[in-house]
């Protein structure tokens, strides 16, 4: 993925061109995930389990979770694909459990959370987000946002997630 930076305090502008991701998915909504019948944590555990074919690529182990679909904005329905990146050219699963979906070229506002256990950090770098752009001059598209898990060094208790939320 090619990206521009331009530092934003804590937070960071990045352009990014659009790339295929393979994976997992289900629809749900905020305030699904805000109660017992959470979506996020299964999808998770099925992703692990699925065996999800790994891209053939040296370059990037990333695991990407992109919310796109959105119904309108933060509070309503949205799907959420955990994947991988497939290369141009690259052949997709014949699988039909599998999604395939394009994280959209944007100018996005990068937010990074604080190094501790995925669990944690996750909810509340969202949070964090949400109460953003309550009050920002920036204004969210809801095309396709995605976290980004660096596979290289990633340890679920001790980990740093990126969140890239699609702006104006």
């Amino acid at each position: 993925m090619s990206q521009s930076d331009k530092k934003y305090g804590e937070r960071s502008i990045k352009v990014g061109s659009a790339f295929r991701i393979l994976g997992v998915g289900v629809r749900t909504s905020n305030e699904t995930e805000a109660g017992p019948q959470r979506k996020i944590p299964l999808l998770w555990e099925r992703y692990f389990r699925s065996g999800t074919p790994r891209s053939s690529s040296d370059k990037d182990s990333s695991i990407y979770a992109l919310y796109t679909d959105y119904e309108s904005d933060a509070s309503g329905a949205y799907t959420l694909i955990i994947g991988q990146q497939m290369e141009e050219g690259e052949a997709t699963s014949s699988s039909e459990a599998l999604l395939e979906a394009v994280v959209p070229a944007s100018k996005y506002l990068v937010f990074r959370s604080r190094r501790g256990p995925i669990m944690e950090i996750v909810p509340q770098l969202w949070y964090e987000i949400w109460s953003y752009f309550e009050h920002a001059e920036e204004t969210r598209t809801f095309t396709g946002d995605y976290e980004c898990y660096d596979m290289q060094t990633f340890d679920p208790e001790h980990t740093v997630v990126d969140v890239y939320i699609a702006i104006q």
